[in-house]
C-alpha cells in the first residue's frame, strides 16, 4: 500500500464511536487504532478530530442555555479523545491528546505550532473540546484545525457512507456521489456536512472526503486515494 495524502486530519463521529449498549465500543477503538497505525507506518501525519454524539447530543427544547450545552458537548469530546489515546497507545503508535480547553491535568492545551511539531515526528495528535467556543459543531472545527494543520485533506468518518442527493434513510432510491462540489452541498442545504464546514473548506480550497466508520479499514482506502465514498472539492 501506498499513502495519496502526506498529512491528513480524521474527524471521527462520536455515534460511530458507541457500542449497542455502551458509551465506547472499546472493540471500534482498538480497530481504528489499527487502520491509524497502517497508516502512521506509511508515512503519514495524522491528527484527529472527535465528535461527542454518543454521550452527548445537546438539549434542545429544554431550555438550556446553548453556551452551557455545547460546553457539556466539549466536555463530551475531550472523554473521547482520552479514550481514543489510549486505545492508540496500546497499538505502539505515539498519541498525544491536546484540548481547545485548558485542562492540564488530562490533556496540552492545543498551539498550532506545536501540535505541527508533533505531527511532523510521527505523533498522532488527538483533538479533543472543538475549538473551545460554543455555536460551532466538531465537523467544522474539524475543518478549522484542517485548515490550520496544513493538511492534504480532511477525512469524515461517519455513520453514512457517502454523500447522497436526499437522505437515504428515507429515499431508498437516493443517489450517492464521488465527487460534489462544496456549492452543491450549501445550495440543497445537504445535511450530511455541516454547511458553515462546507463553506469553509471551499473558502480555504480544502477537500473533504466523507466515509463510513463502520469498518475502520476505510481509513485506510482513504489515505491511499481507493474510490471510496464522497470527495468533496471544486469540481467547476
Amino acid at each position: 500500500m501506498q499513502a495519496k495524502y502526506k498529512r491528513v486530519l480524521i474527524k471521527l463521529s462520536g455515534e460511530a464511536l458507541s457500542g449497542k449498549d455502551c458509551v465506547l465500543d472499546f472493540k471500534m477503538l482498538d480497530e481504528v487504532a489499527k487502520a491509524v497505525k497502517t497508516c502512521v507506518d506509511m508515512g503519514v501525519e495524522v491528527a484527529i478530530l472527535v465528535g461527542g454524539g454518543n454521550i452527548w447530543r445537546g438539549a434542545k427544547g429544554v431550555g438550556m442555555d446553548r453556551s452551557r450545552a455545547d460546553h457539556m458537548g466539549m466536555l463530551a469530546t475531550v472523554i473521547n479523545a482520552l479514550g481514543i489515546e489510549d486505545a492508540l497507545l496500546r497499538a505502539n503508535v505515539k498519541a498525544v491528546v491536546m484540548s481547545a480547553i485548558e485542562m492540564t491535568e488530562f490533556a496540552q492545551v492545543f498551539v498550532r505550532d506545536k501540535a505541527v511539531k508533533y505531527l511532523s515526528e510521527g505523533t498522532v495528535v488527538v483533538l479533543g473540546g472543538g475549538i473551545g467556543n460554543p455555536f460551532f459543531t466538531t465537523d467544522t472545527a474539524a475543518v478549522i484545525r484542517a485548515a490550520e494543520l496544513g493538511v492534504d485533506v480532511a477525512i469524515l468518518a461517519k455513520n453514512i457512507d457517502a454523500v447522497y442527493d436526499r437522505d437515504p434513510r428515507r429515499f431508498p432510491d437516493a443517489k450517492p456521489f464521488r465527487t460534489v462540489d462544496y456549492d452543491f452541498i450549501i445550495e440543497n442545504k445537504l445535511g450530511v456536512i455541516d454547511l458553515a464546514a462546507a463553506t469553509l473548506s471551499g473558502e480555504n480550497n480544502l477537500p473533504l472526503l466523507l466515509c463510513a466508520l463502520e469498518d475502520p479499514n476505510n481509513i485506510v482506502k482513504a489515505v491511499c486515494g481507493d474510490d471510496i465514498g464522497t470527495v468533496v472539492t471544486h469540481t467547476k
